[in-house]
Parts: C-alpha cells; sequence; structure tokens
C-alpha cells in the first residue's frame, strides 16, 4: 500500500510540474508575442481622455448627428460593432464604438482597477468628450454592467439603452448577493498563474476560435475573417498582465456594484430596448425577461435562432431589429 501510494504521488507531482511547465511556456510566448503600440491601432479611430484612460474610439456618420455609443462585451473591442455601426450611421446617427479596456487599444489604467463602476465612469468620460448631447447607449454581454453604472450615473447624458444579451451578475430572485468562493480569489491573487492561464486561454489566438464558438450557437459563424478580427489587439503589449488585472472584476468582483441591485432598474427612466438571443447558454433567455420586468416600459426582442453574440451570428435580422430600436428614441 504504501509503496502504491508514493508512485501515485510520484504521478501526481510530475502531472502538477508538467502542467506548470506548459503553462509557463504559452506565458513566455505571450510575453514574445505581445509587442505591439498604440500606433497599431486602426488608422480611422482616435483616442479620447475619458477620466484616468485614454480610450480608443471609431465612429461612422457625421459627427453633428445624434449619438450611438457601443460597448463591448469580454474579449472583444470596437471593431467588432462595424456592421452595428453602419445601420446606425444609415438610419442618421453618428455611431461611436469605444474599446472598453483592458481590451482593444485603449490604454490600460495604472491602478488596475476594472470594477464594473469604474468602467462606467470610464464611458460617462467618452461621453463627456463627445460632446454635450445625450446619446443611446448599447452594450453588450459583460459590457452591459458598465453600460448600466454609465446611465445610472449619468442619466441626463442618455437618451436610451439597447442592451445585448447583457451579463450583469443580478443575484438570482428572492436571493441576496453571494461572495465569490474564497479559493477562486486566492487562485487570482497569485499573479503568475493566473496570468499564465490568461496567456494559454484568453490571450492565445490558437484559442480565439475555440471560445468564440463556445458562445454562439451554430459554431461555423466562426469564420475565420471574424475571428481574424478578434484576434488583431492580442498582440497589444502588456495584454495578458491587463486581462489579468481585470479577471477578478469577472469571476470574483471585491465589491457589489448598482448595476447588480435589482432595485437600481427602476432608475432607469429612459427607454430600454432588450435583444436577446433565444439558444443563449452564457446569459439565458431568463435573465433577459427578468430585467424586461424591472425595467419599466423595457421591450424584449427576442432572435430564436441565435446564441450570446447575436450581432455576430446573424447580422442581418439583428442590424433590422437594432434599426428598429433607434427609431424608438426621440
Amino acid at each position: 500500500m504504501r509503496v502504491l501510494l508514493r508512485l501515485a504521488l510520484r504521478v501526481l507531482l510530475l502531472a502538477l510540474v508538467a502542467a506548470l511547465l506548459v503553462l509557463g511556456g504559452f506565458r513566455w510566448a505571450a510575453a514574445r508575442r505581445e509587442q505591439g503600440t498604440a500606433r497599431d491601432a486602426p488608422p480611422g479611430g482616435r483616442f479620447v481622455k475619458a477620466g484616468d484612460v485614454r480610450m480608443f474610439v471609431q465612429d461612422s456618420g457625421p459627427a453633428s448627428a445624434p449619438g450611438v455609443l457601443f460597448v463591448h462585451g469580454t474579449g472583444a473591442w470596437s471593431e467588432t460593432w462595424r456592421d452595428a455601426m453602419a445601420t446606425a450611421a444609415d438610419a442618421g446617427f453618428h455611431a461611436v464604438a469605444v474599446d472598453l479596456p483592458p481590451f482593444g487599444f485603449s490604454e490600460r489604467p495604472e491602478s488596475g482597477r476594472y470594477g464594473k463602476t469604474d468602467q462606467g465612469r470610464r464611458i460617462v468620460g467618452v461621453l463627456e468628450a463627445l460632446g454635450p448631447q445625450p446619446v443611446v447607449l448599447v452594450g453588450h454581454s459583460f459590457g452591459g454592467g458598465p453600460t448600466v453604472e454609465a446611465a445610472l450615473l449619468a442619466p441626463e447624458r442618455v437618451r436610451g439603452l439597447v442592451l445585448v444579451d447583457v451579463a450583469l451578475g443580478l443575484p438570482p430572485e428572492g436571493a441576496g448577493r453571494s461572495s465569490p468562493p474564497r479559493l477562486l480569489g486566492a487562485l487570482l491573487a497569485v499573479r503568475p498563474l493566473r496570468d499564465a492561464v490568461v496567456a494559454t486561454f484568453l490571450t492565445n489566438p490558437r484559442f480565439t476560435r475555440r471560445l468564440l464558438q463556445s458562445f454562439i450557437a451554430d459554431p461555423s459563424r466562426a469564420t475565420p475573417e471574424r475571428v481574424a478580427v478578434y484576434q488583431r489587439p492580442l498582440t497589444q503589449k502588456g495584454s495578458t498582465e491587463a486581462i489579468g488585472q481585470w479577471l477578478p472584476a469577472l469571476l470574483a468582483p471585491a465589491e457589489a456594484a448598482p448595476s447588480e441591485d435589482p432595485a437600481s432598474y427602476a432608475r432607469l427612466r429612459m427607454p430600454v430596448v432588450l435583444i436577446w438571443g433565444g439558444r443563449d447558454t452564457i446569459t439565458p433567455l431568463a435573465q433577459g425577461q427578468r430585467l424586461a420586468r424591472l425595467v419599466a416600459g423595457a421591450q424584449l426582442v427576442v432572435m430564436d435562432a441565435v446564441g450570446h453574440i447575436p450581432q455576430l451570428e446573424d447580422p442581418e435580422p439583428f442590424d433590422a431589429i437594432f434599426a428598429q430600436a433607434l427609431a424608438r428614441f426621440p
């Protein structure tokens, strides 16, 4: 029995060492790959001061027109809104898409603070940089929390909200906010381990297609062209470290944000349109239905055949629905 136990411990130790070597190899590869700078950003975009960072934005349509500001979700950036931006511009709006740090080409905050309220303040900073007129805010997935935060922080700057399969972190009905597991928080605090995991999965371009497919209903929609769009900013210097700093905000936030409190949604007085994929397994339709009950007068539009990223999975129907949503905002 003792011999078997020693053998099992040796096998376990060897497996652990092998896993650490593999993770270390991916981290080393990320450090070599991530050499890009802000000069690599698309030439048609620009940087605007937004609180503690300079945010990269891309726009379409006349600057004098009413504004629409697009906020992306996890792993995405402004370019992933390109089709919807064109739809907004064709409808007579000034369409602006922002890179929400640590993603895309925006600066990363020196403080390393990526809480939803911090991000909401940065979005408000972009609104202030764009001018005094209120805009329509569009948020997707994990970008939905910061989008709602911005609307709560500066409701006078928001004429309407479009929330697309948003991941808000609301507690289950009838339950209070639960604390993240202590073990998860402890693991995320180990920077070398955290960054190695990020380098293996989140900033590894070889994994981008598989990651994207896990969010959508039809894997064939993750075409090489779409995958390449998501991969483009991954070469920015310090991406793995910055996304590692952001990861606790996704998995183990230290404090609750107002957008995670169901009572906050009674404060949203502007028109709200919810667009949801009926086959979404990341933020299931039940979450959209609950949100529609929380926001007085909210309209919920369901796209039955798509998953978590309807603007990518079926862009033409999404753009038609989005154009109808924009028509609701005076």
